[in-house]
């Protein structure tokens, strides 16, 4: 995560931000992420466990490179993908099919296809209407499809109302009162084999009681199954393991699986626990890097002004979506006065507002947005005809790779083609 020399200076994964921003070959904004701490963090997860057969399936969503991806593969972890996109990205990357769960409420015949030709550790059903679907498709291919139920287990996390996923009206999962008719729709598709059950209530959680609730759901489920015939081979606890992102975060990732672990001993005893992590991976080791690009004046406000900056809501949309808040920092922290400013970004929307913060006078050039390796990049776009930010990654505390951003001149190009 972002750390701070004896001078202040900002410096991920040992790399000075401010060298990198000088870069001929770098421009602002840009994305920057320290490889190895995300694997460290993978590895810290592991222990969770306490030796347990277990399986880490990283949620791609949360940050799609195949850098990562693979750095993460060759770490012993598997992969949570929600589209073919996603599942071509892993298998690229060198993560063994064997170790890839899919999920997601809208599969296409195409994806079902996809993700039954490649012989998956599991396609997680969310509804009784897809295991219909993913029966015939998997009699058309020839193939017995290994399948879990992904269950709404009703436990209502303390998140964001749009990332929260398994209370009763999220459109994710089986409700309980469904699994009894997706069980006897499974009874009647030959070519699926029910290998686990899932459960995801929602993501950025910071206490581990939803998570230890939902297992303790689905653990008593597969208790009931076992005790009709219904030998499970895998129980998937999901992911949602918060991050701090600067107002504390009072449990950490491997807290959540030993916790979970603790709750169904003596429940029900599986081959092997998965969890999907993605943000608690990712998130605190990735940061953006912006320009400052003028100041505003004004009055009758409680702040000084505007602040604006290069990066917007293309390039970070997670304020905009979500009224998510990151720490905005200079590159190089010291003794000037600060003021109470708000940091907007170039997009023509209201929404494109970072929020308020105190920041040094005069304004320094460069701003850090920390915590930015989930749902940064992944969720950019060239709205308003923007480019999208360059990418740069770290490991062995040397920059081993940057990645150019889509110009606006590309987009125009594309634009003009149509």
């Amino acid at each position: 995560m972002l750390e701070r020399d004896a001078e202040g200076r900002a410096r991920l994964g040992g790399v000075l931000l401010e060298s990198l921003a000088r870069r001929p070959d770098v421009s602002t904004p840009f994305y920057v992420y320290d490889v190895d701490a995300m694997v460290g963090e993978a590895r810290a997860l592991a222990a969770g466990f306490d030796g347990r057969a277990h399986l880490i399936c990283y949620a791609v969503k949360a940050n799609t490179s195949g850098r990562i991806v693979r750095r993460l593969a060759l770490a012993g972890c598997g992969a949570d993908v929600v589209s073919q996109g996603e599942l071509e990205v892993c298998l690229g990357a060198g993560v063994e099919p064997g170790k890839i769960v899919w999920s997601g409420v809208a599969k296409t015949d195409a994806e079902l296809d996809r993700a039954i030709g490649a012989e998956l550790l599991s396609v997680h059903a969310e509804s009784v209407e897809e295991i219909s679907r993913l029966d015939a498709r998997a009699r058309a291919a020839g193939k017995r499809a290994s399948v879990s139920l992904r269950v709404n287990p009703s436990v209502e996390a303390d998140t964001h109302a749009s990332i929260a996923t398994g209370h009763d009206e999220a459109k994710f999962g089986i409700p309980l009162a469904e699994v009894g008719p997706a069980l006897d729709a499974l009874a009647s598709a030959p070519s699926l084999s029910l290998v686990g059950l899932s459960s995801h209530v929602g993501s950025q959680m910071t206490r581990v009681d939803e998570y230890v609730r939902a297992a303790l759901v689905v653990a008593g489920l597969a208790r009931d199954l076992a005790s009709r015939g219904h030998r499970l081979s895998l129980l998937d606890l999901g992911g949602g393991m918060g991050i701090d992102y600067g107002e504390g975060c009072g449990a950490r990732p491997a807290d959540f699986v030993a916790a979970a672990i603790r709750a169904i001993e003596g429940v029900i005893e599986v081959e092997r626990l998965l969890c999907e992590p993605g943000r608690s991976i990712v998130g605190a080791h990735g940061a953006l890097v912006t320009r400052v690009v003028q100041s505003k004046r004004w009055s009758g406000r409680d702040t000084a002004g505007w602040v604006f900056v290069d990066a917007g809501m293309n390039d970070l949309v997670r304020p905009a979506m979500y009224g998510a808040r990151h720490r905005i920092e200079p590159l190089t922290s010291g003794d000037a006065p600060l003021a109470r400013v708000r940091v907007g970004g170039p997009v023509c929307e209201s929404s494109d507002d970072f929020g308020t913060y105190e920041l040094p006078t005069p304004l320094p050039e460069l701003l850090v947005i920390r915590d930015a390796g989930a749902y940064g990049f992944t969720m950019a776009s060239q709205y308003n005809g923007r480019a999208l930010p360059a990418e740069v990654f770290i490991e062995g505390g040397v920059v081993t790779s940057i990645v150019p951003g889509v110009s606006a001149a590309d987009w125009a190009r594309a634009r003009l083609a149509t």
